[in-house]
């Protein structure tokens, strides 16, 4: 296939059906992606048997634990930049397209993301679809913010691609540059989840272009309607911890950049709380999140993905 490599990478825990329906709408698409990878996070509902029936073509592998997000990511990512990944000992990825596997891309998703950066004035480091729930709203959860600070020159810039510029964008459905990504490095697997898409978007962002491409559409299909202000119960603590760690130790954000998304992430916390019906279990997240992200760093992704990484030979 003519222009850039692409290689899809979808992360999946006990959703078989839902990924089904994710890798039937990958080979839908008005330009498929040149190879699929899928990560399965030590699923226990029969996903990779049904991966390896219906789906005999795609990169399946799968960890014995479950590394969440996070993890699994990390996992996708180095195995798309494995020399000969994908059964193609001769091609290595130009781009990577990253999702959930709850994500359900619109046939023309991924020529709309690659339209999208051939037009860009300046290639970017990533591209971003419009992520919509299943009622065919905007969700909320999933829409990126226009890059604080954007001068006109870049806003126009983005607009001439039918974009807006953005400073962060999640791993629902983005098309990250495969190069970058060597350079600048995975996700941070311990980061389980949450804020590990912020942390490595924000990373491969800093001066660079990323842009939000809205005529790229994909279906986020969560059980509910709902954005990051939602009542999260016990993964609070994921959301603390993790935001101390991206604060204090990842080189994605600037000074000023920090100071900034600090205080957003204090006022949507404060929110949480005050709609909260058990706020008991997030001010035992808050505790520990504290505790947890002052008192260590990071375990290293490679030991992450070590510890977790098995594959299958038939």
């Amino acid at each position: 296939m003519s222009g850039p490599r692409v290689v899809a990478v979808v992360v999946t825990y006990n959703r078989r059906d839902l990924l089904a329906e994710a890798l039937t709408a990958l080979g839908g698409q008005t330009r498929p992606p040149d190879a699929v990878i899928v990560v399965d996070n030590a699923s226990a509902d029969g996903t990779p048997a049904m991966v390896r029936d219906r789906f005999p073509g795609a990169d399946l592998v799968e960890l014995a634990g479950n590394t969440g997000g996070a993890g699994g990511f990390a996992a996708g990512l180095a195995r798309a930049l494995e020399p000969g990944a994908a059964a193609d000992p001769d091609a290595e990825p130009d781009l990577i397209w990253l999702m959930d596997d709850d994500t359900v891309p619109e046939p023309g998703a991924l020529a709309a993301l690659l339209d999208a950066r051939d037009r860009a004035p300046e290639t970017p480091a990533l591209v971003a679809s419009r992520v919509v729930w299943t009622d065919g709203r905007d969700h909320p959860m999933n829409t990126p913010r226009v890059k604080p600070g954007a001068s006109k020159a870049e806003l126009a810039a983005a607009a001439r691609a039918g974009c807006t510029p953005i400073r962060s964008a999640s791993f629902v459905s983005v098309l990250v540059d495969a190069a970058l990504v060597r350079e600048r490095g995975l996700p941070v697997a311990d980061y389980f989840l949450w804020n590990d898409d912020f942390e490595f978007t924000t990373r491969l962002l800093r001066g660079r272009t990323g842009l939000y491409c809205p005529a790229s559409v994909v279906v986020h299909k969560t059980r509910t309607f709902g954005g990051t202000d939602a009542d999260p119960g016990d993964r609070f603590y994921y959301e603390v911890r993790n935001k101390l760690w991206l604060f204090t130790r990842s080189p994605g954000l600037a000074p000023a950049e920090r100071v900034l998304y600090a205080g957003s992430s204090l006022r949507r916390w404060a929110r949480t709380y005050a709609r909260s019906q058990d706020r008991g279990t997030l001010r035992r997240g808050l505790r520990n999140g504290l505790r947890d992200g002052l008192r260590r760093a990071p375990r290293p992704t490679d030991e992450v993905i070590a510890a977790a990484m098995r594959r299958y030979d038939p």
